[in-house]
């Protein structure tokens, strides 16, 4: 595969397919896999770069399910898919992402960063895809409950560092890989607020960073509202102009325009 920076230019949309009955902001929406490859369908046409399909919620306070269950709701999806549309598995479980890539996923987006299932790595090194290593504090169980650093964003790039070279170690090339700080994920309104801002942190690793700050509920703080849409957009496009290269988003159409318009006046 060509370098992810190549084949995911600045800014790259993500669409996100939650196939789970209790995501945190969809959930249940796409349990039906028709109605999922159908969003699916709808975001790359409405200029998403990549769609992210996942089968298990990390909302703060999920319990993990089975692989047979992750299995049972992802497969039908990408089997519906068929290969048709760039599809990206949020997964963190090695048979999980084997099935996807043999089912035309490209990229692995693994929220353990190869912690939970280490062979991820041998399954994403073999099939030669990409793959998002993202930063979280704890697990999804506990991950709120008093998060706390001394330099969040130093410590969230040391922690990223770290696992980039595992992954590289396991026979999976640099430029394969890029990089999410996690927003919410461990993480305080101030953590995540300060992660963006200073982005340039992680940047110096030298690698595409992706953000998804999309619908979490450090917007429903700042504003007081229930309705994120804006918030998410106003996010996604200051984490594009402190760099970041993917935003991880639900609502694909409005993040498209306003990242192009943002693209065109920097």
């Amino acid at each position: 595969m060509i370098p992810l920076e190549e084949r995911f230019l600045r800014p790259s949309v993500m669409g996100v397919v939650n196939v789970t009955p209790d995501s945190f902001s969809d959930g249940g929406i796409h349990l039906d896999p028709n109605v999922a490859a159908a969003a699916a369908r709808r975001m790359v046409e409405d200029g998403a770069a990549i769609v992210d399909v996942g089968g298990e919620s990390t909302r703060p306070g999920s319990a993990g399910v089975s692989v047979e269950d992750e299995l049972q709701r992802v497969v039908p999806v990408l089997d519906r898919l068929g290969g048709e549309v760039p599809l990206s598995i949020d997964t963190s479980k090695a048979s999980v992402a084997r099935a996807a890539l043999e089912r035309g996923a490209i990229l692995v987006n693994d929220v353990t960063a190869l912690r939970s299932d280490p062979e991820v790595a041998d399954v994403v090194a073999a099939s030669g895809a990409y793959l998002c290593l993202m930063h979280m504090q704890g697990k999804p169980g506990t991950m709120q409950e008093e998060p706390r650093y001394d330099d969040v964003a130093q410590e969230v790039a040391s922690f990223l560092k770290e696992r980039m070279a595992f992954a590289v170690a396991r026979g999976i090339s640099q430029e394969r890989i890029c990089l999410d700080p996690g927003i919410g994920f461990g993480k305080t309104v101030a953590h995540n607020l300060e992660l963006v801002r200073r982005l340039d942190v992680l940047l110096a690793l030298g690698r595409p960073v992706l953000v998804g700050f999309s619908r979490k509920s450090s917007l429903r703080s700042l504003t007081g509202s229930d309705d994120l849409l804006g918030a998410s957009v106003a996010a996604a496009v200051a984490a594009f102009e402190r760099g970041a290269t993917i935003l991880r988003v639900h609502d694909v159409k409005p993040h498209v325009d306003a990242l192009t318009v943002a693209a065109a006046v920097a």
